[in-house]
């Protein structure tokens, strides 16, 4: 299992792997043993996918897509930003 966790180098064969886990373990068939050996094979693997996004290089065009979208994000979780209705309701009063 570590042996298949080392091999794999693109963020979708380990979305693919862990698809794969996650159908094994929901099998009523997978003994309890195999289904902790298949959940560190899990924690491997999620380790690799934020090494592989951490060390993602990104084009200047999806940099600047993901600045918007951190942007748009933040705007969202401001304090103020469920409230703007509320205001623009009493400033017209």
């Amino acid at each position: 299992m570590a042996g298949e966790t080392k091999n794999i180098r693109h963020f979708e064969d380990i979305t693919d792997r862990l698809d794969e886990i996650i159908s094994t373990v929901r099998s009523k068939d997978t003994s309890l043993e195999r289904s902790l050996d298949l959940f560190d094979e899990a924690i491997e693997l999620g380790s690799k996918a934020v090494e592989l996004v951490d060390t993602m290089e990104f084009s200047p065009a999806e940099e600047a897509r993901l600045n918007g979208q951190k942007a748009a994000d933040e705007d969202a979780s401001a304090p103020d930003a469920g409230g703007s209705d509320k205001d623009a309701g009493g400033a017209s009063s």
